[in-house]
């Protein structure tokens, strides 16, 4: 970096030893990454779209910084809930101390709780449903078939949806990444919301299972990009939180070197993950790094960081640290 802004400057002066140690070195590895001209995908588990994590993510997207993403479908979801219904969102500090009886209050105003935030469901799950059901349906009459990520993009695309913006849209990620036409990976899409809406219409008979895409359909294309990128670039790995967004394409290269014998397929050039996941018995979130070399997924020389923290207070920082913020 050329030059550095207070964030940057603020990290370098004060975060000196054990996780903040960790987060500074894992940045300023990423930053090598990008300068080799390597590519680096990020991972995105929990409910970090509902963080507002894509007032940092959008602008590593716009920057160039961040070259695909695999996330949950709530993720994916998330983001436009927050973009289209952000003023009915409810914030409930004290969820700690929440009765059963109180829960249950939420749930008849519509509001279903992340944490410390309630998501409105007639707000955010309807008004996205609507417009959604008329996409998969063009799709379904004509025989075509889309991933889950290609719906969005042309939800996005065709402007059905500027009328509802209740934020700005420079901190959405996934508008970012539909303006970049960023490639996306939603594994397990199924159990999003709008994964279980899309079945409620198969269920009834108004659309069919073939219409939308498979995770199969998924990682056959990620084989295909893996492969196709690392012909020129190192392809690195920035994981928050654990799960299927990061189990699932990081599996990508054992498949490619043991299930299809393409044993000059390169490892991972990068591996970090932010989790606060206790390293235990059969965790995969909690895994160390190194159990990953055994699982012919990074390599002994691959530069590996784990950062033991809350995500929604390391991914910011260190997203303005590689932007030199």
């Amino acid at each position: 970096m050329e030059s550095k802004g207070n964030i940057s400057r603020f990290i370098e002066e004060h975060f000196r030893h054990f996780n903040a140690a960790a987060l500074v070195d894992a940045a300023k590895a990423y930053i090598e990454q990008l300068e080799k001209g390597n590519r680096m995908m990020v991972t995105l588990a929990g409910a970090m779209s509902t963080a507002e994590l894509g007032r940092s993510l959008a602008e590593m997207i716009r920057q160039d910084k961040v070259h695909i993403i695999s996330c949950t479908g709530a993720n994916l979801e998330e983001d436009l809930m927050n973009l289209v219904a952000h003023s009915h969102y409810k914030r409930v500090p004290g969820y700690r101390d929440l009765t059963p009886q109180q829960e249950w209050d939420l749930l008849e105003k519509g509001l279903n709780r992340v944490t410390d935030t309630c998501i409105p469901e007639e707000e955010a799950f309807r008004r996205l449903q609507k417009h959604i059901f008329e996409i998969w349906k063009a799709a379904d009459e004509k025989g075509e078939r889309y991933l889950p990520h290609e719906f969005m993009y042309k939800m996005i695309r065709s402007g059905v949806l500027e009328q509802y913006y209740e934020i700005d849209p420079k901190n959405s990620w996934l508008l970012a990444a539909a303006e970049k036409n960023l490639p996306i990976v939603v594994p397990g899409w199924e159990d999003s919301t709008m994964g279980n809406i899309f079945a409620s219409y198969c269920i009834k008979g108004e659309l069919s299972p073939q219409t939308m895409k498979s995770g199969i359909e998924y990682m056959t294309w990620l084989a295909d990009w893996y492969t196709e990128q690392t012909q020129q670039h190192g392809i690195g790995f920035f994981q928050v939180g654990g799960g299927i967004a990061g189990d699932f394409p990081i599996c990508v290269v054992p498949m490619l070197y043991q299930d299809l014998e393409r044993t000059d397929t390169p490892f991972w050039s990068y591996f970090c993950q932010i989790s606060d996941s206790t390293t235990s018995y059969g965790s995969y979130s909690g895994a160390v790094p190194n159990e990953k070399i055994t699982w012919g997924k990074l390599d002994i020389h691959t530069p590996k960081f784990i950062i033991e923290s809350d995500a929604t207070i390391v991914a910011p920082l260190m997203f303005a640290y590689i932007l030199g913020n």
